[in-house]
């Protein structure tokens, strides 16, 4: 009887979060590429700020480690028209990027002599 009771909760909760994903698809506010999913909430905001807000949902800020995922998040870039922030920082080495945890990066696709530290990256 619990196992029973217990796999209907769980199909509950599947179906309750298929139907927000598709809410959210369907405003433009989530996309997925690879398993993961990327949303906004489409409000503009500073990079801690950010940072914060991914964390209180349970996510993390988007870091890129392949095209289809760099495409994703440039998703949301074209249709808000707007910069989005990374999970990569600058290391103790100027020029070499990592990821926010430290871990050395896998996968760019900046454009040529590109960050380069003048403007909004």
């Amino acid at each position: 009887l619990v196992d029973n009771e217990m796999e209907d909760f769980i199909r509950q909760l599947e179906h309750q979060i298929s139907r927000l994903a598709g809410v959210l698809s369907l405003e433009k506010m989530i996309t997925a590429s690879g398993g993961k999913l990327f949303a906004t909430n489409g409000e503009k905001a500073d990079f801690q700020t950010t940072l914060k807000k991914c964390k209180e949902v349970g996510g993390s800020i988007a870091t890129p480690r392949n095209p289809g995922e760099n495409d994703a998040i440039l998703y949301f870039v074209k249709k808000f028209n707007a910069y989005a922030y990374l999970g990569i920082k600058e290391s103790l080495i100027p020029s070499n990027f990592q990821f926010l945890d430290g871990t050395q990066l896998s996968y760019t696709n900046w454009h040529l002599s590109e960050p380069s530290g003048k403007g909004e990256e």
